[in-house]
């Protein structure tokens, strides 16, 4: 497995493929017994990764109590990442959930107290509750940071307005930056190249991509009949409920088919292509070792293409306004092709 710097703001090298740790336990009614959690986290950890992303809400905090159970004297060794906002208790109420600086302290120091350690390495805020201003999240993330909690923060499945927001305070009050984004990605799932990644990349954001197989769709196992997380996490899961799904799916199959490796493979091979870093998030390590080998997939310019060309998303206004050779011609000041371009977006 190779290595990634985490953005332009660090210097933090993690693995290219992080382990999802939601089902690490079973207080949700499924997932992992703490021996199948063993055995994933061993495998992965031998094949070289060492990025660990939970949260308080994953198992109700099972998820992070066996993590850093799993970790153990090796903490130093791997960078943990997890998240606040939904908490874990079972039954949370306004006062354990939500953004506020107040829920995120108290969650802070019980994610500590189950991960056994004295720090968190990468701190998410898992999502928008829709109420806490964005200056009072980044001013308590400035807090944690410097009482030395945690090292670095990131938003986790926030709209991108709200983000770039959230940098700029940062750099303008002189708080510890916001390094990383966090969001769904796969070849079912591209509506965050509209603003999402472009916003990402013109700030330098580390960028970590969360269900590459569209919660099993990518796999081809729903055609055959199993039911996997369509039962389990239906508001993570992706139906083959459009034409452009069953086009996307089929596209794949047939990549599949000519690569000799499996569907998830060649899905999660296409997002690992586009740099993002990945994260997987296996039951078994059965699973964990059929994702493991996309690393050895390389996919073709022309697998690519297909790929891209099915499932692409319509970016809309201004985007594809803006996009015209027209419209570039003319902001160009004609001599559009007399001009070297940045590298990324300009922020």
């Amino acid at each position: 497995m190779r290595y990634k710097i985490f953005g332009r703001h660090t210097g933090l090298r993690v693995s290219e493929f992080a382990l999802g740790t939601g089902m690490f336990g079973t207080r949700w009614g499924y997932g992992s017994e703490r021996e199948e959690s063993r055995r994933i986290f061993d495998a992965y950890a031998e094949a070289g990764g060492n990025f660990i992303d939970t949260a308080d809400a994953y198992q109700l905090g099972q998820s992070e109590e066996l993590v850093g159970e799993l970790v153990g004297a090796e903490r130093n060794n791997f960078v943990i990442a997890t998240k606040y906002t939904g908490g874990a208790a079972p039954n949370g109420g306004v006062s354990v959930t939500g953004n506020s600086r107040k829920n995120m302290i108290q969650s802070v120091e019980a994610s500590l107290k189950r991960l056994g350690t004295d720090r968190i390495d990468l701190y998410w805020v898992h999502f928008p509750d829709e109420v806490t201003p964005i200056d009072e999240i980044v001013r308590g993330l400035d807090d944690l940071t410097r009482a030395g909690k945690i090292i670095y923060a990131g938003f986790s499945d926030f709209p991108a307005w709200r983000i770039a927001r959230a940098i700029t305070l940062a750099e303008l009050r002189s708080w510890a930056p916001i390094v990383g984004l966090q969001t769904e990605y796969s070849l079912v799932e591209r509506t965050p190249e509209r603003e999402l990644l472009p916003m990402a990349a013109a700030f330098g954001l580390g960028t970590v991509a969360w269900s590459p197989l569209g919660g099993g769709l990518l796999t081809g196992k729903y055609r055959e009949g199993q039911k996997g997380r369509a039962t389990e996490m239906k508001r993570v899961v992706h139906y083959e409920d459009s034409k452009q799904k069953t086009a996307v799916l089929d596209e794949l199959l047939a990549a599949a088919k000519e690569a000799n490796v499996t569907p998830g493979q060649i899905a999660i091979a296409w997002v690992r292509a586009k740099g993002l870093i990945t994260i997987l998030g296996p039951r078994t390590r059965a699973q964990l070792d059929d994702n493991l080998a996309a690393l050895a997939v390389n996919l073709t310019e022309d697998h690519l293409r297909r790929l891209d060309e099915v499932s692409a998303v319509s970016l809309g206004f201004p985007h594809e306004f803006l996009a015209t050779l027209e419209m570039r011609q003319w902001l160009a000041g004609k001599k559009l092709e007399l001009i070297d371009f940045p590298m990324v977006p300009v922020g």
